[in-house]
């Protein structure tokens, strides 16, 4: 079963997105996809995920420089 996390982010232009999708989508893999909504105040990163705990993604984009925040 698929899961969705929902992050609040400081990642706020489109170079920065190009910056961690290596990284993302090697975490995510085949098994799932993510995606930013950098339209919405709160820079929104989604992860469809099957696998992936939500500290580890946020522990991923902090790790590169960038406020990451489960909403719930």
């Amino acid at each position: 079963m698929m899961t969705v996390h929902v992050f609040k982010t400081s990642v706020k232009r489109k170079g920065e997105v190009k910056q961690l999708r290596p990284w993302l989508n090697r975490l995510v893999d085949t098994n799932g996809c993510w995606n930013f909504d950098l339209e919405d105040c709160d820079n929104i990163l989604r992860v469809e995920t099957k696998n992936l705990k939500a500290p580890i993604i946020s522990a991923l984009l902090q790790n590169n420089g960038f406020h990451c925040e489960e909403l719930h």
